[in-house]
């Protein structure tokens, strides 16, 4: 006996997109849905596809707004930005002082935020870009 024929509707593909986003993998969507994975990947090809960079979107765009923003989240939140998509790194220098044959005992350690050299901004794909609001 066949088994019947799935016909995806709008509901099923925004849970799949949903899934897809949070990153469950496609044999456990599957397995939600009630379907083989081959079939999930025959109907719903783009919604696995896209459902983790719309996901992606939504967290860059909300960040953006965080680091953008006032309030006790948007220093930490511009740091993160800065040290992920600017190339930005903390790096602790430690300095021993003192003189040939007379060290000093005292050592100092700073703590420095270096900036990376000009490099050319990432690539974007036109249509799936977020415009901050």
């Amino acid at each position: 006996m066949a088994r019947p024929v799935h016909t995806p509707d709008p509901a099923l593909r925004r849970q799949v997109e949903a899934m897809a986003g949070y990153g469950i993998p496609e044999l456990g969507i599957a397995k939600v849905i009630g379907i083989d994975p081959k079939t999930l990947r025959k109907h719903y090809r783009s919604e696995l596809d896209l459902g983790h960079v719309k996901a992606n979107s939504a967290v860059a765009q909300s960040l953006f707004k965080k680091a953008t923003g006032d309030g006790p989240q948007s220093v930490t939140a511009a740091i993160f930005w800065a040290k992920t998509r600017m190339g930005w790194k903390e790096t602790i220098v430690n300095e021993h002082g003192g003189v040939e044959n007379n060290p000093v005992r005292i050592s100092v350690v700073r703590r420095i935020i270096v900036s990376p050299p000009d490099r050319p901004a990432p690539r974007t794909i036109p249509h799936l870009a977020v415009e901050p609001e």
